[in-house]
């Protein structure tokens, strides 16, 4: 057992408790996804056949080493809440006694970087892994595809999708758990065609590829309509990083947006009227209202500017500082459905995420009430007006001073939140 960092249990306070590791940044290049896992294979088989295979190891520090979590995911099974959380670099790690204690339980895989966390909501013991995390920080890793359990962690299997490398959301037929739904955001900085919206209605054993656009678009968010399951809705993202800079929307590009289909993925429509226009929407991170299915969020990375910026307005990454600045973060509301959108965040959201939301985009609504909505980002913000005021869910109301992002808050990324349904005061984040 150890402890873990990262991972946060919030009622109205929170503890928190890690570990982890980091590796360097990955190189431009193209990562051959079936050669890490011929490697993986070869590495088992020197575990078994080395000198030094019973030699237990024992960790000695140092003591103060975190790592960046990208997902929470909850199961509920006969009185019994088992956590798992997703790292950057550390895999999946589980808790049995409400995060007391932590066991790794994907550490010796192909890929320890998690893009993504689901449980079968018909089958808690059900869990599936995406590999690669979807956030494309300097130092993300490319995962291997996607991996599912069928005892609650105990083996893994991989199930395919492997040059997905960056899986940014899975869900999974409420009923149904043969059933299952992938965003994949595609390779981080090559262009390539494995990326989009996946589906398999075997459990795994084969896939689909239900939605694609180009080989630099790629889906980053799905959610399903929690009174009927063949309801989806997606968000695209058209991007790709290069190693002179961050994955920004650049001319020409105009793919990103929200789609809907109704008919479980056979077919889809455009559903991003009222959004900002195409050629300046960033990542784009929806949730659905559970209370009231026809209320949607959006939380969109706003790329347009008052005007283009001189080199003394920007910084060392290329990213507009002052007054040149992009517009950044701002929500959008749904009422119909995704038939139409609205802005309803009002004033300055630059300190939820900066001019970086292409790292964050994750937004959740209270299970039980519509107007309450949480944003990801330097800090976890809460709001409880439908989303036109945020305040800090760990620290004071946020400044909205450009130069101070942090509100007083502890800055450790937010990327996963899961609302208990039966407490909605009751958060896990990571």
């Amino acid at each position: 057992m150890a402890a873990l960092a990262g991972a946060v249990v919030l009622d109205a306070g929170a503890a928190a408790v890690g570990t982890g590791f980091s590796l360097s940044a990955q190189a431009p290049s193209r990562v051959d996804a079936t050669a890490v896992i011929k490697g993986y294979e070869t590495y088992q088989q020197m575990r078994t056949s080395s000198p030094s295979a019973g030699v237990p190891w024992q960790y000695i520090g140092p003591t103060n080493v975190s790592g960046r979590a990208t997902d929470v995911a909850i199961a509920d099974k006969a009185g019994q809440r088992r956590i798992y959380v997703g790292y950057a670099t550390s895999g999946v790690w589980k808790s049995d006694d409400h995060g007391a204690t932590w066991q790794a339980i994907f550490e010796h895989m192909p890929s320890t970087s998690i893009g993504d966390i689901a449980v079968a909501p018909s089958n808690p013991d059900i869990v599936w892994v995406g590999t690669g995390e979807a956030n494309l920080f300097r130092a993300s890793l490319a995962g291997v595809g996607i991996y599912k359990s069928i005892d609650a962690g105990k083996t893994w299997r991989h199930m395919g999708l492997p040059e997905t490398h960056t899986i940014a959301r899975i869900l999974v037929h409420p009923t149904n758990p043969e059933i299952v739904y992938v965003a994949a955001t595609g390779h981080g900085w090559t262009d390539n065609p494995e990326r989009g919206i996946f589906k398999t209605t075997d459990g795994g054993t084969t896939w689909n590829k239900i939605v694609y656009k180009s080989e630099r678009t790629g889906a980053n968010d799905l959610v399903m309509d929690p009174e009927n399951p063949d309801v989806l809705y997606a968000s695209l993202w058209q991007r790709i990083r290069r190693k002179w800079s961050d994955p920004r929307v650049e001319p020409g590009y105009t793919e990103g947006g929200i789609i809907k289909s109704t008919d479980g993925g056979k077919t889809w429509a455009d559903a991003s009227a009222g959004l900002p226009e195409p050629r300046v929407r960033g990542r784009i991170g929806i949730d659905v209202a559970r209370s009231s299915p026809n209320i949607l969020y959006a939380f969109i990375d706003n790329y347009e500017i008052g005007r283009e910026p001189q080199r003394s307005e920007r910084d060392a990454y290329g990213r507009p500082i002052t007054n040149a600045r992009i517009k950044a973060a701002e929500v959008y509301r749904s009422d119909d459905r995704g038939a139409s959108w609205r802005k309803v965040s009002t004033g300055d959201m630059i300190n939820h995420s900066g001019t970086y939301g292409w790292v964050f985009g994750q937004i959740r609504v209270d299970p039980k009430n519509p107007d309450v909505v949480y944003t990801m980002g330097l800090g976890l913000n809460r709001s409880t007006d439908g989303g036109k005021t945020f305040s800090d869910v760990d620290g004071p109301a946020a400044t909205n001073v450009v130069g101070d992002q942090s509100g007083g808050r502890v800055h450790g990324d937010h990327h996963g939140l899961w609302i208990d349904p039966a407490d909605t005061n009751k958060l896990y984040n990571a």
